[in-house]
């Protein structure tokens, strides 16, 4: 990669992660004023991963998204305004306030919606994977999900058949130690959770997630296998949420000093230390950024709640 390339991604790796963290913190300010219906699960600390996979692949492609989405959604360029809209049930939403945080849905950009159901997103990108190669369209998806994900049914057989059938999909599993309170070391044998894809006969690489350059390569080598009908890729991102499952969980199942051991080396810092930015190029992209999260706030904030009578609008059920 020449000099000028890796700068002008060190730029847009560092917007995309600044968005998000900025996001989440806006979005952890709504909850504390008591202006959001629900819980939001923030993906403060994991921004590496979402700003380096979503980089990897193209306008055509799918994204699987998870209950902890808000930074799948930033990263592919959703529009703020009618994320932070949904996240506050607004009718100028994305689901015109009937999702909330965990259902965002952004067809527009390729995302097949979060999912509040541990795992549930994993089918339904799969599904997409076989869609495509039917098709023959030359997509690929990303399908991201939790270490705890990883241990429902699921997955297993979502990636068996991926496998099976030489599906053009990544599974990105961002392994942040915990699944709700439990630590994901406790329930299982293997602790590299890429592992598995030797079971399935395909590629799986455990890598740092909070370096987004790593990310970005890895994904984008996956996503490359998958486009010429490779298969599948399994990529554990080891990574740490920094706060609890949901914002009022306060995490106190911790260790002592974790979370300050992995905040000393936390994705924008780790980009920072590379030295590919000046401070003023940092200072710059930090000031517009400012600009569209408080723009996006105000927005939702502003918004009105949808009419009672949309209830029962855009409802399907079999």
């Amino acid at each position: 990669m020449k000099a000028e390339e890796k700068k002008q991604l060190a730029k847009e790796f560092y917007t995309s992660m600044y968005r998000i963290r900025r996001f989440e913190e806006e979005v952890f300010e709504f909850y504390k004023r008591g202006l959001m219906p629900g819980l939001a699960h923030l993906y403060l600390g994991e921004e590496a991963i979402a700003a380096g996979a979503c980089q990897a692949v193209g306008p055509e492609d799918y994204i699987g998204s998870t209950h902890r989405g808000h930074g799948h959604l930033v990263a592919r360029g959703a529009d703020m305004k009618r994320m932070m809209a949904e996240i506050l049930g607004k009718g100028t939403g994305y689901s015109k306030g009937k999702g909330g945080s965990m259902h965002i849905i952004a067809m527009d950009k390729g995302i097949l919606g979060a999912n509040g159901i541990v795992g549930g997103e994993i089918p339904i990108a799969t599904g997409a994977a076989y869609a495509a190669k039917y098709r023959k369209t030359d997509q690929v998806v990303l399908c991201f999900l939790g270490d705890s994900a990883s241990n429902q049914g699921t997955f297993h057989e979502s990636v068996n058949m991926a496998a099976a059938w030489d599906l053009p999909i990544v599974y990105i599993i961002e392994n942040n130690s915990f699944g709700i309170s439990v630590d994901i070391h406790r329930v299982t044998k293997e602790h590299d959770l890429a592992k598995r894809a030797v079971g399935y006969g395909i590629e799986g690489v455990t890598i740092d997630g909070n370096d987004v350059f790593t990310v970005y390569e890895t994904v984008g080598a996956a996503v490359e296998r998958a486009r010429r009908g490779e298969g599948p890729t399994i990529v554990e991102c080891k990574t740490y949420r920094w706060q609890g499952h949901h914002v009022g969980d306060p995490a106190t199942y911790r260790p002592a000093g974790e979370l300050e051991k992995w905040k000393a080396r936390e994705p924008i810092l780790v980009l920072e230390e590379q030295g590919l930015l000046t401070e003023d190029e940092i200072a710059a992209i930090r000031e517009g950024i400012e600009a569209e999260v408080l723009e996006a706030c105000k927005f939702a904030e502003d918004s009105p709640y949808a009419d009672a009578g949309e209830a029962y609008t855009d409802v399907f059920s079999d």
